[in-house]
């Protein structure tokens, strides 16, 4: 059945709503714009179509019905939510949305695709904070964020995560001047030597999977976009974080070596501050975000 057919007149929401709020039909009136007897019109035409009572008529005033009551809490709740949408896409041409993310989340993931996004929403104005120590969304200067780690959170709300395996990367042209098989002291490992240790050590990696092999990085970086770059340009081997290096897989700057992977203990968590604020520009860009992560584009 069509919902135009199953709802009454907006009017006589409208009119239910404000008598509610004001409790008096004279009130309601005055903040519609209308008379007494049309809003006395409007309740009996809603009663009439309900089947029921919704006010209970006394000598000084009215009571409103349960019924009344139970329907007056969703209207309310939904006009609110739709004046607020409306204001929203209103002014969703000089929104701006502020999406903070590591260095290496930013450039490897985010900025590529960025394009789609803004292609969607030209609108919308985007700005990119890219910082590896953590962003606290509390202060107030970012809207959404991903943050690598385990949840719960005490400074957001997680609306989005994805996991990620860790495996050993390098160029093609490395993969074929080194020697066939697994991975060994002959190969060249590039580390990426961050303060941060979510981002994991060869040492680490090679226990869980090669506990027998002891191998001594012969390039380390503080970033972990120059240990990838390093990689890309036929150094040597590096750890390559799925999610991060899926790009340059697909085009083919990396390759993985072996087929050795490990599951990353944290997860990648699209946040928005725990009282975020509605606005189009940031609810457009959170869905994206949570959409391209797990797997939509």
């Amino acid at each position: 059945m069509q919902l135009r057919k199953r709802l009454p007149s907006l009017t006589a929401l409208l009119t239910l709503e404000a008598v509610l709020r004001r409790r008096s039909f004279t009130a309601a009136a005055a903040d519609l714009g209308v008379t007494q007897a049309a809003v006395s019109r409007q309740i009996a035409a809603l009663e009439e179509e309900l089947g029921q009572a919704l006010f209970l008529r006394k000598h000084r005033g009215i009571e409103p019905t349960a019924a009344c009551l139970l329907l007056g809490s969703c209207l309310a709740q939904n006009f609110t939510d739709i004046a607020d949408t409306i204001d929203a896409v209103k002014s969703s041409a000089r929104d701006v949305v502020t999406i903070g993310a590591t260095v290496a989340f930013s450039s490897f993931w985010l900025l590529p695709r960025l394009a789609a996004f803004r292609r969607r929403n030209p609108g919308v104005q985007v700005r990119v904070v890219s910082q590896d120590t953590k962003i606290d969304l509390g202060s107030g200067e970012i809207d959404l964020v991903v943050r690598y780690g385990r949840s719960p959170f005490s400074d957001g709300t997680v609306i989005a995560s994805t996991g990620d395996v860790i495996f050993p990367v390098c160029s093609p042209d490395y993969l074929e001047q080194r020697q066939q098989g697994p991975l060994s002291t002959a190969d060249d490992f590039i580390e990426a030597e961050v303060s941060d240790r979510s981002w994991y050590s060869w040492r680490y990696w090679l226990a869980q999977n090669a506990g027998h092999l002891e191998i001594r990085p012969t390039l380390q970086f503080t970033h972990y976009t120059e240990a990838i770059s390093a990689a890309r340009a036929g150094q040597g081997a590096a750890l390559g974080w799925g999610v991060l290096v899926q790009s340059f897989l697909d085009e083919g700057s990396l390759v993985r070596i072996g087929t050795l992977e490990l599951a990353a203990e944290g997860r990648y968590n699209v946040m928005l501050p725990l009282k975020a604020r509605r606005r189009f520009a940031v609810d457009e860009a959170a869905a994206w975000i949570a959409d391209a992560l797990q797997g939509g584009s």
